[in-house]
Formats: C-alpha cells, sequence, structure tokens
C-alpha cells in the first residue's frame, strides 16, 4: 500500500487521531491510562462517559480518574425515561435505553471525546454514530461473562 492509497484511505483527521495515540503511548500502560494519555496529548478539556445503568460505581470511578484534568460529564442509558412502548411501540412499559439521548446530552455539554461503557449491542452503534465526538470503547457488555468478552472469544478457541 503506497502512500498514494493511505491518502486515499485516511483523511487528514483521521490521520491526526492516529499520530496522537502513537504520540500518547506508554509501554505498561493499562486502556484507562491509555485514554487519559491520548486526551491530554489531543489537548481536550471535556470527556463524555455514555455508559449502561448497571455500570455508576464504574462510570464514578473513571469520572473522579479524569477529574483532575478534565471536565467529565456522566449519562447512563436510561436517560429521559423513555418506555419500551413509547419507543418502539411494542407491549411493555420498561425504560429502554436512550442511546441518542446519551449522545445528545454529552453533545449539549460540549464534549470534545466520548467514552463508551458497557452499551448494548445495537444501542453501542446508535451512539456512535450519533455522537458529535468521537468515542473510544471502555467495556463492551458481555453478560455471561461479567463483560469480559475475551472470555467468550478464548472459549470459541478451545
Amino acid at each position: 500500500m503506497g502512500t498514494e492509497n493511505i491518502e486515499k484511505l485516511y483523511d487528514k483527521q483521521s490521520l491526526e487521531i492516529m499520530q496522537t495515540a502513537e504520540d500518547a503511548y506508554v509501554r505498561g500502560s493499562n486502556r484507562v491510562q491509555e485514554i487519559k494519555n491520548y486526551a491530554l496529548k489531543a489537548g481536550i478539556k471535556r470527556i463524555g462517559i455514555a455508559h449502561c445503568v448497571t455500570f455508576p460505581k464504574e462510570a464514578e470511578a473513571i469520572k473522579h480518574f479524569l477529574s483532575n484534568e478534565f471536565e467529565v460529564y456522566t449519562i447512563d442509558c436510561k436517560c429521559e425515561g423513555i418506555t419500551k412502548h413509547e419507543m418502539l411501540g411494542c407491549e411493555g412499559n420498561g425504560i429502554m435505553c436512550n442511546p441518542v439521548g446519551q449522545a445528545e446530552y454529552l453533545k449539549e455539554n460540549s464534549t470534545e471525546f466520548n467514552i463508551s461503557m458497557g452499551l448494548c449491542v445495537g444501542h453501542d452503534l446508535v451512539f456512535n454514530q450519533k455522537s458529535a465526538s468521537p468515542v473510544t470503547t471502555l467495556v463492551v457488555k458481555d453478560r455471561t461473562s461479567k463483560n469480559n468478552t475475551m472470555e467468550t472469544i478464548q472459549n470459541l478457541i478451545h
């Protein structure tokens, strides 16, 4: 793949994101520290965390970890209390996840970089699509392996 192909595949913003990630990399850093290093190197001031309602302690811990350097805004998936019937027109009054509401809340708070924590499949797709800022995934939901997707993958190998 030559330089001309790189220029066709990657716009300037994408290359800047990748270069910043390279510049921010510190050997031995965990994912949380890598996110912090990236945001510092990128000059980010405001970070959003869109999380599953089952992760309030974890989201608060990440917020606390980042709050010395950044303004951090968190929003859980059940924001605005929209029922399943209201959103999808099907039976049930349970509160639905609202990934667009999460994205809008973070946009209203002018976040420059968002973190996804444990959003359901599909909801994460919509959140990423509607987010006004780049999104990185910190945790993926895996209901059978305590959110350790690598365990699920390892079970497929063996």
